[in-house]
């Protein structure tokens, strides 16, 4: 049930930032076209660039994966179908 809530979810918020010009060019995650290894090598650019130019360079990777499983199901379920 979460994963079908899950995904009801996404594409209802990916629709609403597509719409209104919100997500970034460089967004590659839930967007139909975009392959994730077209963003890992533009990350892996910009740091060498930054090492190049003598900058340091910081790469933070959050999992956020179970970030949904913490939210109440049955209140996002309401807010979801009221929408």
């Amino acid at each position: 049930m979460s994963k079908l809530l899950e995904r009801l979810v996404t594409q209802q918020l990916v629709k609403y930032l597509m719409e209104n010009g919100l997500l970034p060019d460089r967004q590659s995650a839930y967007r139909a076209h975009y392959l994730m290894e077209t963003a890992v090598l533009q990350v892996v650019a910009d740091v060498l660039q930054a090492l190049d130019s003598g900058n340091l360079a910081a790469l933070v990777l959050p999992d956020l994966s179970a970030v949904f499983d913490t939210v109440d199901h049955s209140t996002l379920l309401q807010r979801v179908l009221r929408s």
